[in-house]
């Protein structure tokens, strides 16, 4: 029986400095809506499947283990303090994986993996430490801030379409999965007609899950993709040792060149990650609004924190190539909704994320779920990259305010995406550099 919240305070917890520590059952309830959601989306989670097995040749059985030991860690946020869903850093997978597949398969890779995920780490610590992660972005112009977003989004839509690319053998598949997400998360004339609707409304809810699963009914139907072949049991945990293979333990701690060359791409998803602390806050704010019954407070210090602490793990244990990120902007959407509709609802936000969080790790573990939406996880992945595509390429755009802003962005975008995020990076500020802004930056926003 967990712990009773007086009205208009915060859902108990044991203080632990910055962190404060929620155990499910103990400090908040078990919420089965959101659990059943867990239960099904564990589709996307599995997506990160192909980026393990492009960029470290690793076995589907060795990446499913290093999935739910992501999947776990996800349970630190909520556990901790953190009243979200956290989830990758969505829009520099097809950076990732591009600045990746210039190395050599094998240790070569990997160690440039690890690198890259541990840097990640150590950023995230630092500046949720110091509190300098507002000001390196403040000070960076928004004409680079908005090539980086532009050229992520660019990158994961290529990544998909190009020649021989994702989409090979699955087009029908895919874009009809594609249109059933982007008419449920941006369509202006759905958002109109769920206002009369409670289907529609309960659909809003799902984020791309009425997407993928349309993929997963039409593929086999036409034949792009297998039906599923159903098998018991659980994933087998004895492949942990098998997966240190391809960690430090395996093939040694990288050579300071893999810490160089991360460089420029760790920086150019730290700034796509402040986005989702940006989001984040933004999310559970207006939740608190509505809410006067519970107390919520979102603290990007400790995010940046809990984020650093998972990129270690992973980059020492699992090294994971989407990254881990503060926010899955989806399943934290769905579930403030849900907790905006009253404490008879959800008696806490806390305990939607921790349901959520804790049944997709649950269903990670068995074969059954597992093998029912293998077939369909390398479109659930090119659906991910289609939807970040196009958010990044709308929030990119609104974020320039002049036409020097779009030409620099546009052009940093290009080389960012068909080059690498170096020189993305350089070629932004040389641009910077020559051609200015017609508006300058506000120096407050540093503060």
């Amino acid at each position: 029986m967990a712990i009773n919240r007086e009205y208009g305070t915060e859902q108990p917890y044991i203080p632990l400095g910055i962190f404060k520590l929620r155990l499910p059952f103990i400090h908040y309830k078990w919420e089965w809506p959101e659990a059943i959601q867990g239960a099904i989306l564990v589709a996307v989670a599995l997506g990160s499947i192909p980026i393990h097995q492009e960029l470290l040749g690793v076995p589907f059985e060795v990446a499913l283990v290093m999935v739910a030991l992501n999947g776990l860690l996800y349970l630190l946020h909520p556990t901790f303090g953190d009243p979200v869903f956290p989830g990758w850093i969505t829009p520099a997978i097809p950076l990732v994986l591009a600045w990746g597949k210039g190395y050599a398969a094998g240790p070569d890779r990997i160690h440039a993996i690890i690198a890259l995920q541990l840097s990640m780490a150590i950023l995230f610590m630092f500046l949720g430490i110091t509190g300098l992660g507002k000001k390196l972005i403040a000070y960076v112009p928004m004409s680079m801030r908005a090539g980086i977003i532009l050229g992520a989004g660019v990158a994961a839509v290529w990544g998909v379409i190009m020649p021989k690319g994702r989409m090979t053998g699955q087009e029908v598949t895919i874009m009809v999965g594609a249109f059933i997400c982007w008419l449920v998360l941006f369509s202006w004339n759905f958002a109109q007609k769920k206002q009369n609707s409670g289907f529609l409304q309960l659909l809003s809810k799902y984020g791309m899950l009425p997407g993928l699963i349309v993929a997963a009914i039409v593929g086999p139907l036409i034949g792009e993709i297998p039906f599923p072949k159903i098998q018991m049991g659980m994933i087998d945990f004895s492949l942990a040792g098998k997966m240190l293979d391809y960690t430090v333990f395996g093939v040694g701690f990288p050579a300071a060149k893999y810490w160089i060359d991360a460089l420029p791409l760790v920086f150019a998803a730290y700034i796509i990650a402040f986005g989702d602390f940006v989001l984040a806050e933004v999310v559970t704010k207006e939740a608190d609004v509505v809410r006067q019954d519970e107390v919520i407070e979102f603290n990007p210090t400790r995010s940046n924190l809990i984020s650093g602490f998972r990129n270690l793990i992973m980059g020492l244990f699992a090294p994971y190539g989407p990254l881990c990120g503060p926010l899955w902007a989806g399943g934290t959407i769905a579930i403030a909704e849900r907790y905006k509709h009253g404490r008879a609802a959800m008696d806490s936000i806390y305990g939607g994320c921790g349901s959520f969080i804790i049944a997709m790790f649950v269903a990670s573990l068995f074969l059954p779920i597992i093998s029912l939406v293998r077939p369909v996880l390398p479109a659930a992945l090119s659906l991910t990259l289609l939807v970040q595509g196009y958010a990044c390429f709308y929030i990119a755009m609104n974020m320039c305010r002049t036409n020097q802003e779009r030409g620099i962005a546009g052009t940093m975008a290009i080389f960012l995406a068909a080059k690498s995020a170096a020189w993305g990076l350089g070629i932004g500020v040389l641009l910077v550099l020559l051609i200015g802004n017609s508006i300058k930056e506000n120096p407050d926003e540093a503060k």
